[in-house]
């Protein structure tokens, strides 16, 4: 009958022998309360307390943890913004009994904060310098959460604005200004381009007519020493410089006759072809010289009766 009873005994000796020992996580804290009143921190490894009597009422993680919190609010310049805030927090490992027993919804306390500050802040710029100043925005909430959360057994490690949405009107607007100033933008530069190559186009113009009329004024100066040549020859075979005048032009018209029966394309051109129009176009060309001159004398003497 003993031996019966023994089993058992040993039985929940081996159970509560056990149940005194437990192990804490590494960066974890274990609370221990002895009938309900708090006894200790356990940090991290293997540590023994007394079973019935002492029990662990929570776990604190010791790791940096994130909280998201998203707060709307207004511009200075009337613009509604929703500011996305990331705050980076920590339990201090010497501060893990004010952290778990003077808060009880560390999360909501957080939150509360970080509406104030933002809410004080943000209402103080305009909606560009919102999106510029962002730093000076997680800057004051990290200043304000570290002031009144360090009593609480939480450090704040830093604190990130890590979205700005205005309003979808709004998003609209920015994007027709910003594509309309890009529009200004790319008009400007095809205007420029437009202009640039205007001014080349007339530049080359300009030259190829400078080039055309040097080329042509090239030819007549060399046409001209041509037919001083040709003259010279004829006047040294005994025809004078009337009849070799005469000659160069019958020929020369002859050689445009051949020139524009040569062309296959050409339209119907009605010229005289006998020898005597060579003959009656330098007569016309001599007395045409010859009325230029008195023309010319005659203008001459005007003037100078005119001065006296």
């Amino acid at each position: 009958m003993g031996s019966f009873l023994l089993i058992p005994i040993l039985f929940i000796g081996i159970v509560i022998l056990f149940s005194s020992f437990f192990t804490v996580k590494q960066q974890t804290a274990a609370i221990v309360e002895r009938f309900g009143k708090f006894n200790s921190v356990r940090t991290s490894g293997l540590q023994i307390k007394i079973p019935l009597v002492d029990k662990i009422v929570a776990r604190v993680g010791l790791k940096i943890q994130q909280l998201d919190v998203i707060v709307e609010t207004k511009t200075l310049d009337d613009v509604f913004v929703k500011l996305k805030i990331s705050v980076q927090y920590v339990v201090l490992k010497n501060k893990v009994y004010e952290a778990f027993y003077q808060l009880e919804y560390p999360h909501d306390q957080i939150t509360s904060y970080v509406f104030d500050v933002v809410r004080a802040e943000v209402p103080k710029m305009k909606l560009d310098d919102v999106f510029v100043k962002k730093d000076d925005i997680a800057i004051a909430v990290k200043t304000e959460l570290q002031d009144a959360m360090l009593d609480y057994g939480y450090d704040i490690i830093k604190t990130l604005v890590t979205d700005i949405d205005p309003d979808g009107q709004v998003k609209e607007a920015m994007n027709r200004i910003n594509a309309s100033e890009r529009e200004k933008i790319a008009a400007q530069f095809e205007g420029d381009a437009a202009r640039i190559l205007i001014v080349e186009k007339a530049k080359a113009e300009a030259e190829s007519k400078r080039l055309q009329g040097q080329g042509i004024a090239d030819q007549r100066r060399e046409i001209a020493r041509g037919l001083e040549e040709s003259v010279e020859v004829l006047n040294k075979v005994g025809i004078n410089s009337q009849e070799a005048s005469a000659l160069i032009v019958v020929t020369q018209h002859y050689d445009t006759l051949q020139s524009i029966g040569e062309a296959t394309n050409s339209n119907l051109i009605l010229l005289p072809n006998s020898p005597q129009a060579g003959s009656d176009m330098l007569n016309n060309m001599v007395a045409s010289f010859t009325a230029s001159n008195m023309i010319g004398e005659s203008m001459k003497k005007t003037q100078i009766t005119k001065k006296e």
